[in-house]
């Protein structure tokens, strides 16, 4: 049921995030995030779920924690109390950001407020919620400590990844996989940024569409659930190994931008632990690929329906499977 209180919240929600993009001082930028805050938190609560209202209270300490360390940044940064601590003042500014988009080694209360919260509210904070932090991450650029970030989040998402069932678990520790890519990306130019990050939307909302339409939270479902149309199923597996930036589906293309990107700028080391941290979390989407795949519970299904085909989804699946193929093509027909 669509309530119609949170569309007004969605609007002020994504209001908050314009406001901090587009805003001139540093205060505008956080009245930007206390708006986006304030707005999310309703879209999160269900009076009929208690898991949504734990994952809002989650959310709102964690957020509220990161933007009060982000204020005594700016404020102390301002007043040039202290001159000499300014690196570490802009270290304490960009964890708080890290902290407020879930990146390792703040990620804690990300993995878990993504369990209790449904596909919709989960879409909200994969996609929109780090287009602010990461456009303030851009204005203060520390090369050596996001390099630390990056390597962490390869490492921990890969590593925690593989064990889990949930797929939203699992979606958020590949979001913070992804997370370090985009930093990795901005570093040094923000239209590969932005490149990554709506292919990174594009993905996402497509495999969330397939995990809303047939209620799909746990591994098992999905091999018990998509048996029944295997095209979807397809669309399913080539998503997920889009998601994992495998060629030559679009996934691929952001990161190939930023290998390339990378290694023009001399970061020859730090791309080569990317690509290997990145084989970690490839091999989980394998493994549910292949497993999706193989198992198959009931081959034979005789009450098979037509209502399963949604060319809406069908159509979107397509455009992201065959997307780096098409731009091939545009850039060798200009």
């Amino acid at each position: 049921m669509f309530y119609l209180y949170k569309l007004m919240f969605l609007i002020s929600m994504m209001i908050g995030t314009l406001i901090t993009i587009s805003s001139y001082s540093w205060m505008g930028m956080w009245m930007g995030l206390e708006i986006n805050l304030l707005s999310i938190i309703p879209l999160f609560t269900n009076s009929k779920n208690m898991l949504n209202n734990e994952s809002a209270l989650k959310y709102f300490i964690t957020q509220a924690m990161a933007s009060t360390i982000m204020l005594f940044s700016i404020i102390i940064l301002s007043s040039n109390i202290l001159e000499n601590w300014e690196n570490n003042l802009n270290m304490i500014f960009n964890s708080s950001m890290f902290t407020k988009m879930g990146a390792a080694p703040f990620h804690f209360w990300f993995p878990e407020v993504m369990e209790g919260l449904n596909w919709n509210n989960c879409l909200l904070l994969l996609t929109w919620q780090k287009i602010a932090p990461m456009i303030l991450i851009m204005y203060n650029n520390m090369t050596m400590f996001f390099s630390i970030i990056i390597i962490f989040s390869m490492m921990i998402s890969g590593i925690l990844g593989i064990n889990q069932t949930s797929m939203r678990k699992i979606l958020a520790y590949s979001s913070i996989n992804h997370i370090g890519w985009m930093i990795s990306s901005m570093m040094f130019m923000e239209t590969i940024w932005m490149i990554y990050f709506i292919t990174y939307s594009i993905i996402s909302i497509n495999i969330i569409m397939i995990f809303k339409k047939f209620n799909l939270f746990y591994m098992k479902q999905i091999f018990t659930m998509l048996n029944n149309n295997n095209m979807l199923k397809m669309f399913f597996i080539m998503n997920f190994l889009s998601l994992g930036g495998l060629p030559p589906f679009l996934g691929f293309l952001p990161k190939w931008l930023t290998i390339q990107l990378l290694i023009e700028n001399n970061m020859i080391m730090i791309t080569t632990i990317m690509v290997i941290m990145t084989l970690f979390t490839l091999y989980f989407y394998m493994r549910i690929t292949f497993s999706t795949l193989m198992i198959n519970m009931n081959e034979i299904n005789y009450n098979y329906s037509s209502k399963y085909y949604n060319w809406n989804l069908m159509l979107l699946n397509f455009l992201s499977l065959m997307g780096l193929l098409l731009v091939t093509f545009f850039f060798n027909f200009y």
